[in-house]
This record gives C-alpha cells, structure tokens and sequence, in this order.
C-alpha cells in the first residue's frame, strides 16, 4: 500500500505526509523522515548531548520533585542503567532508593 514508515509512537500503519513532516492520525504525532531513520541509532544522551552507558555516573541537574521528597541538584548517581521509556534511566539514589529518572535532567559525571 504505502512505503512510509509506521507512526515511532504507536506503530500505525496509516502515517501520512504533510509538507516535510509526517503525521500518524492514530495519535497525532509528527516527526520528519530524518527522525525515523537516525531513531535506529536508539543512544540515550544526557542534557548536554553526550552519549549514557549502563554503569555511567551523572549528576541531577535541577531539584526533581517527586510524591516522597526532593532530589537536589548536583545529586551524583552512581552506576545507572538505561531502559525503554520516558523515564529512561532507572538507578538507586542514597537516602531515597530506586528511582527512575529522565535523561535530559541530568550530566554525565
């Protein structure tokens, strides 16, 4: 039928193009064919652009709110591991436990 690529957030069939963009009308997401093709290359990258590795440590860049507490900025955690998901760091903070944490919050050490 079509040889546009399906939807990179709810893998739908029905994308369609826009001008330089293509739409999926399932979720109504965007994205342009340049995404779709260096999205194979999946590399989590931190607020600066550089590339996380299982094992990394980063530093929390901002105070992160969450239902128990505060993580301060400048929170250096150890041996963090990558995984799918918007929350795509998962890691153990002293004084506060397991957490998962969004990349773009945080440095690498």
């Amino acid at each position: 039928m079509s040889d546009l690529p399906n939807c990179p957030q709810c893998d739908s069939e029905y994308s369609y193009e826009d001008g330089p963009l293509l739409v999926c009308p399932t979720c109504g997401h965007e994205w342009s064919p340049a995404e779709t093709e260096s999205s194979e290359e999946d590399v989590t990258r931190d607020a600066n652009g550089n590339v996380l590795e299982n094992g990394d440590t980063v530093v929390v860049i901002k105070d992160l709110k969450f239902r128990g507490g505060v993580v301060k900025g400048g929170t250096k955690v150890k041996n963090i591991r990558i995984v799918d998901g918007d929350h795509d760091i998962d890691c153990k903070i002293d004084g506060i436990g397991a957490m998962s944490l969004k990349s773009e919050f945080v440095k690498k050490a």
